[in-house]
């Protein structure tokens, strides 16, 4: 049996400031929008080339907003991911070269944390 990951709810105060921010400057491919009543509403959003989703909403999750860490996206090259998310005015770190990869870091609106890294070369 398979057992796949293939959605992580991220707690946000403003959904459709999130949305706009993963979709119009991280790059994330809209997938649905749904708004299912007064108390719920279901977005879905999807990295480039990812087999797992975010969800955003209201009602979905407990978790206060800007409380998640740790988040990370195995990427092909950290200096081109830094230059498309800066270009697209996302406040990216520096390029950190460390023995297990090279990182870039930056936060939701919120202040999730999100690390994307190019695994080393073995």
């Amino acid at each position: 049996m398979d057992w796949k990951l293939e959605l992580v709810i991220i707690p946000v105060s403003d959904v459709d400031r999130a949305k706009a921010f993963y979709v119009d400057q991280v790059g994330f491919n809209a997938d649905h929008d749904v708004t299912v009543s007064e108390e719920i509403r279901f977005v879905q959003l999807t990295p480039k080339g990812s087999a797992c989703s975010i969800a955003l909403g209201k009602g979905l999750v407990e978790g206060a907003p800007g409380s998640v860490r740790g988040l990370q996206i195995v990427i092909d090259d950290a200096d081109a991911a830094h230059d498309e998310l800066a270009a697209r005015g996302v406040d990216v770190s520096p390029v950190t070269d460390l023995a297990w990869g090279r990182f870039v870091y930056f936060d939701d609106p919120d202040g999730n944390r999100w690390s994307l890294q190019q695994m080393p070369v073995a």
